[in-house]
């Protein structure tokens, strides 16, 4: 093993859900991800659609028993020392599978080493393990201190609700079910004046239907200026309820632009063109109101894309008049619409 450390930190992340084709819900986690040497170790695990243990949405003291498991002042869930590292977003059920390791102490160190892709209570390192990640050593002050922070209230407080301000109470309505469908909560109000001060921080993000004035928006900005919330606004594009979903996720995700694996989405000139950090399976969806305002979806693109810049055609039909895009992997979510 080698005797070289590697860094270990903790940053916020999410797991994209959404509303798919058909009307289908695929839920929506924020979660801390474990950062090594820089870089979220999920993103070496390739095109993988998993969670840490360490999710926002679990009750306080489950969120605090996986933190002691992982700093080991417990016992290991799985034999032979093995802990979950990323877990199934939907039910974090074992069968479903899961990247689990041997975390062990050496000395003031802490190791974690034989990486698996596991979906009963045995891995097999020869058939699922993963041989190109880890063996790691951490620094057992700079593990302890991160994890610790945890304990403190910094990690699973992400404020996942959201205001919804608008003059078409029926598509507030179906947007409201949507949110709520992936995980999100929404309220639906006509302003923000009389909303008392701790109520406001409750939320992340305040979107306006494309109707509301801009007086109202600023005075909706004001009140929450005053409550002291620091919160993300979100201007409609349209009465799309996925676009709608999308745009509201983009603006709930706190994770550092710097480690997301979806950078950068332009729409113009007949072709898409998306940038990624990382290899990851991308989906490319185009929605678009024809002259009657009625909703048309293509789906553009889905496919695995290795790191870097990539131009994807569009269908000409497909953003035709008022059009827009929506790009998606498991963990971001961006959206524009389409310039002519």
């Amino acid at each position: 093993m080698s005797a070289a450390y590697a860094t270990f930190a903790l940053a916020p992340a999410m797991r994209a859900g959404g509303v798919l084709a058909g009307g289908d819900y695929q839920v929506h986690r924020d979660f801390v991800d474990f950062i090594v040497d820089g870089r979220p170790l999920l993103f070496r695990l390739s095109d993988l659609d998993a969670v840490s243990p360490l999710a926002s949405d679990v009750p306080p003291a489950i969120f605090t028993a996986q933190v002691r498991s992982l700093l080991l002042e417990t016992e290991a869930p799985l034999p032979g020392g093995r802990y979950v590292v990323y877990g199934c977003p939907e039910c974090e059920d074992l069968a479903c599978g899961a990247v689990t390791a041997v975390i062990a102490r050496d000395g003031d160190d802490y190791i974690w080493r034989d990486f698996a892709w596991q979906t009963d209570e045995q891995a097999d390192l020869h058939l699922s393990g993963y041989h190109g990640i880890g063996p790691f050593r951490f620094r057992g002050t700079e593990y302890r201190a991160a994890l610790a922070s945890l304990l403190d209230g910094d990690g699973s407080g992400a404020r996942r609700r959201v205001l919804l301000i608008g003059a078409r109470v029926a598509v507030l309505a179906k947007l409201a079910a949507a949110l709520r469908g992936i995980g999100i909560g929404a309220d639906i109000a006509h302003d923000a004046n009389d909303v008392p001060a701790e109520e406001l921080r409750a939320y992340g993000a305040v979107a306006f239907g494309r109707a509301v004035p801009q007086a109202e928006r600023d005075a909706v900005r004001r009140s929450f200026e005053r409550a002291g919330v620091d919160v993300a606004h979100v201007d409609g594009l349209a009465p799309i309820v996925p676009l709608l979903v999308a745009q509201i996720q983009h603006a709930l995700d706190r994770s550092p632009l710097e480690r997301r694996r979806l950078a950068g989405l332009v729409a113009a000139d007949g072709e898409a063109g998306v940038e990624v950090t990382a290899p990851c399976r991308v989906r490319l969806t185009a929605y678009r109101l024809d002259r009657l305002h009625r909703t048309h979806t293509h789906e553009i693109f889905d496919g695995v894309l290795e790191a870097g810049h990539h131009r994807i055609a569009l269908d000409a039909e497909a953003v035709k008049g008022e059009a827009f895009v929506v790009a998606r992997t498991f963990g971001s979510v961006l959206v524009e619409a389409v310039s002519r």
